[in-house]
């Protein structure tokens, strides 16, 4: 791993529903390096969203981080003013958000939300900062640009949309770049370049990303390392390879096994029993423990801590790994 940018120690998150605030993150730890992707996989619900609302400082106004500590590039980030925390987002950490027509201003013009980053952050004049905009937007693929910047967001796709944002943060260059589902709304071709684009931001500037989604192919493609959620607990974390060729928790089996092998006609896609309990379900134990085919009586009494298994680098929270079963 290259220079440690961003570190997350035993971060908490609570929601309150009602009179009650129940924890959506547990003692969440991970870390993304410098010129290297960190894709966070498991399914809807599982805690990944949340999590980077939380390194943004973008909870809602029910939500809180509860304890932990949040560090990029060396600055403590938890209890950080609004102030701080304006100074800090687009200049040093910029995040592409999963829903491209809540996230946009509609209100405004792409080029009025394009260049406002590049003038506040970068210190460009009106003219440059448009012309810069106008290449950004060429960059992630976006036709008639020109034409394009006079638009307001309703006025465009959901793919375009969402490739506007992705050039909203490719625009001020942050050192940390977070991408909830980034690829979703848009066509192959288009994904190809955005995920080419991603990496050539950590290359050429130190960059670290940090990359949601349920999209197994794309995470074997970009990630150097993969951690894997479960209903707000980190289960697994490893190097990409080796968790995709070596899954250690029966969840990330699991979710493997969802994946279709289009060189096996004959594979079974496998789906993985039950839901994702809600936040306000109280299980005992492993959390994974209700939908778990490998279940023993101490996961429904403890949870599990996390274990070295298989090559460096790669952690399990399961009992199974304690008892060298698999």
């Amino acid at each position: 791993m290259d220079e440690a940018l961003l570190e997350v120690k035993d971060l908490q998150a609570l929601f309150r529903v009602g009179k009650r605030e129940y924890p959506v993150l547990h003692r969440l730890s991970f870390h993304v390096g410098k010129r290297e992707t960190v894709c966070m996989v498991g399914e809807s619900g599982c805690g990944k969203s949340v999590t980077t609302l939380a390194l943004m400082g973008l909870l809602p106004n029910n939500g809180k981080v509860a304890g932990g500590s949040i560090r990029l590039d060396g600055q403590e980030l938890t209890g950080l003013s609004r102030r701080d925390w304006g100074a800090l987002r687009g200049r040093k950490m910029g995040m592409v958000f999963q829903e491209p027509m809540t996230a946009l201003n509609p209100l405004l013009t792409v080029e009025r939300q394009l260049t406002e980053g590049l003038r506040l952050h970068r210190g460009m004049d009106k003219a440059a900062a448009r012309k810069y905009a106008i290449e950004c937007l060429e960059t992630v693929g976006i036709s008639n640009p020109d034409e394009r910047m006079r638009q307001f967001p309703f006025q465009m796709s959901g793919g375009l949309r969402q490739r506007v944002m992705i050039a909203m943060v490719l625009a001020v260059e942050p050192e940390l770049f977070i991408a909830d589902e980034p690829t979703t709304a848009l066509d192959v071709t288009i994904q190809k370049q955005v995920l080419v684009l991603l990496n050539r931001l950590k290359k050429n500037m130190d960059a670290g990303i940090l990359f949601i989604t349920h999209d197994l192919g794309v995470v074997a493609e970009i990630a150097d390392r993969v951690v894997v959620l479960y209903a707000g607990y980190k289960v697994e974390e490893g190097p990409v390879r080796e968790v995709f060729q070596n899954p250690r928790h029966p969840y990330t089996r699991g979710l493997l096994s969802c994946v279709p092998n289009i060189d096996d006609d004959t594979a079974v896609i496998r789906a993985i029993p039950g839901a994702l309990p809600n936040i306000t379900e109280d299980i005992p134990g492993c959390r994974f423990h209700p939908r778990c085919q490998n279940v023993m009586d101490c996961c429904r009494k403890t949870i599990p801590e996390e274990l070295p298994c298989g090559a460096p680098g790669h952690f399990v929270s399961c009992f199974l790994e304690r008892e060298g079963s698999r």
